[in-house]
């Protein structure tokens, strides 16, 4: 049974998590990934458990959380599942409040980065491209009022803000860019079609429960990386981690002393600096580096999980290792949830090394 810190079942309402790692025994199909997850989400509605899965390179990485009882029984029959082994307890605890409300099951995966809604099929590319094709139209015409229009029909249609954020609007950021490229608009409609996004991103938001956000743990500053003109990733991001209870903070630095000084100021648990989502920016790959590695010194007696994000990574043409950073986000959904593990597990080896996190 999971208990809190004090030894007990936990408190009336307090929801049992747990975090677990598993080695995969056969590598399975992106197909194989979906029917998982298809019958996971059936069983974890059934008994109002809530969570995340990882998988890449092998590996199961997981997230869950419920009543605790029914935890309980799902963690018993998890570790009877002949797809995986090696299996290793991360973390155990009781919460007063779920961090993947929203998800009776988020699977992510570097063979297919997001699961979208049951509704939107993927089998049909050509549709999600058109739809591609007319939210460009209607960014570059800086016609809000369609744009909401068009926002809530999908809505309407099932998709969920998570989707129409991955499959749609991070799309049509680069679709942008390559217009831009190509000389079919120029930068001042590039700008404009950018900030179009950005409000499209507004609408699809995910308003979080006021206990959610009472009861937060994590703080972030999302940075643009210094002199970075294009912000429609940050901006994304501030609304998906306000959503999931947060504590958030934002800075456009011109410089990396700037940025330096408002991490040292702030000492947030975690810091996102993000370049173009509509430009690859692969030239700012040694700039990045030098303000990443700026950016450790500003605060070493805080260590901060570093975070990045932009074009070139979510085309998978830079990773995290490539800039010092600790992470490299392909897209703006689902981010405060690999964060929140990542300050998990910089708390725990802070406090085995005898640093109490501050």
């Amino acid at each position: 049974m999971l208990q809190d810190s004090n030894g007990s079942a936990g408190n009336e309402g307090w929801i049992a998590c747990l975090t677990y790692k598993s080695i995969a025994t056969a590598a399975p199909s992106v197909a194989d990934l979906h029917t998982l997850v298809g019958r996971a989400r059936a069983r974890n509605r059934k008994l109002s458990v809530t969570g995340m899965l990882l998988y890449e390179g092998g590996s199961f990485f997981q997230t869950l959380e419920g009543p605790p009882e029914k935890l309980d029984a799902l963690w018993s029959s998890i570790k009877q599942d002949p797809r995986h082994d090696h299996i290793e307890v991360l973390s155990e605890h009781v919460a007063p409040a779920r961090l993947f409300s929203d998800w009776d099951l988020l699977l992510q995966s570097r063979q297919d980065e997001l699961t979208p809604p049951a509704t939107v099929d993927r089998a049909a590319p050509q549709a999600v491209a058109g739809h591609i094709d007319s939210l460009v139209e209607l960014a570059l015409n800086a016609d809000d009022v369609r744009i909401n229009a068009f926002i809530a029909a999908l809505e309407d249609e099932g998709w969920t803000s998570h989707a129409i954020v991955t499959l749609l609007i991070e799309p049509c950021a680069r679709a942008l860019g390559d217009a831009w490229l190509a000389d079919d608009c120029s930068e001042l409609d590039l700008t404009i079609g950018l900030s179009m996004l950005q409000l499209a991103g507004h609408a699809v938001r995910h308003y979080a429960n006021a206990r959610s956000a009472r009861h937060s743990r994590y703080s972030i500053l999302l940075a643009t990386a210094p002199g970075e003109q294009h912000m429609l990733g940050t901006t994304i991001l501030a609304d998906q981690f306000t959503d999931a209870g947060w504590r958030v903070d934002m800075a456009f630095p011109d410089s990396d002393e700037a940025l330096s000084n408002q991490l040292n100021a702030q000492r947030p648990d975690a810091v996102d600096i993000g370049l173009s989502d509509a430009m690859q920016r692969l030239h700012a790959l040694p700039r990045l580096r030098a303000t990443i590695d700026h950016t450790r010194l500003a605060a070493p007696d805080h260590p901060t999980v570093i975070s990045v994000g932009g074009r070139m990574f979510a085309e998978a043409a830079a990773t995290a290792a490539s800039v010092g950073a600790d992470h490299a986000r392909m897209t703006a959904t689902g981010a405060s949830i690999r964060m929140a593990e990542l300050v998990r597990q910089s708390r725990k080896r802070r406090s085995k090394s005898g640093s109490s996190p501050q």
